[in-house]
């Protein structure tokens, strides 16, 4: 593979025909508006990396405890600002994480979640063609992780048809 091209970000699943995990999947897919699974992979590598951060950690706090406890201050205060996490919990919190904890971070799920769209699908649309801001800065990928303090930021842009309260695709309760 040559630089130019970039490298898959996530694993697809070791036995592809498991019924169970294939309903699941496709539940979650169909819940959160998701494209297709390999955006539920996405997800589930990225749980994965903060889960093996977390082993590493506590592993290496059987060594250097004061070190570790340091690096994995830092980690968590990322994950609590990413809002993966709540204020008080530990690493050993990380490692209880589900994938849905990871799948309600991204802006789609929060536009939806929020009453800007009606559904999670129409969140994504509303996203890709531009509509939705955060921080005043047009974000159009859908998976965009939406941090604690980027929140309450998130609106329709000014020059947006749907920035109008009246127009028909903007939801009764918002």
């Amino acid at each position: 593979m040559s630089p130019a091209q970039s490298t898959k970000r996530y694993e697809t699943p070791n036995h592809p025909y498991q019924g169970a995990r294939i309903a699941e999947e496709h539940d979650l897919v169909g819940r959160y508006g998701l494209k297709n699974k390999e955006e539920l992979w996405r997800a589930e590598s990225t749980l994965r990396s903060y889960r093996r951060e977390a082993r590493n950690l506590v592993g290496r706090s059987q060594g250097d405890a004061q070190a570790a406890a340091e690096v994995g201050k830092e980690f968590i205060q990322r994950l609590q600002r990413l809002g993966i996490l709540e204020q008080g919990e530990t690493l050993g919190d990380i490692l209880a994480l589900d994938v849905t904890d990871v799948l309600e971070r991204r802006l789609q799920t929060i536009v939806y979640r929020r009453g800007m769209a009606n559904s999670p699908k129409q969140a994504r649309q509303f996203i890709s063609h531009g509509h939705v801001t955060v921080d005043e800065r047009r974000v159009r990928a859908p998976s965009y992780t939406v941090s604690v303090d980027e929140e309450d930021s998130i609106t329709f842009a000014e020059h947006s048809p749907l920035a109008d309260e009246l127009h028909p695709e903007r939801s009764e309760d918002q």
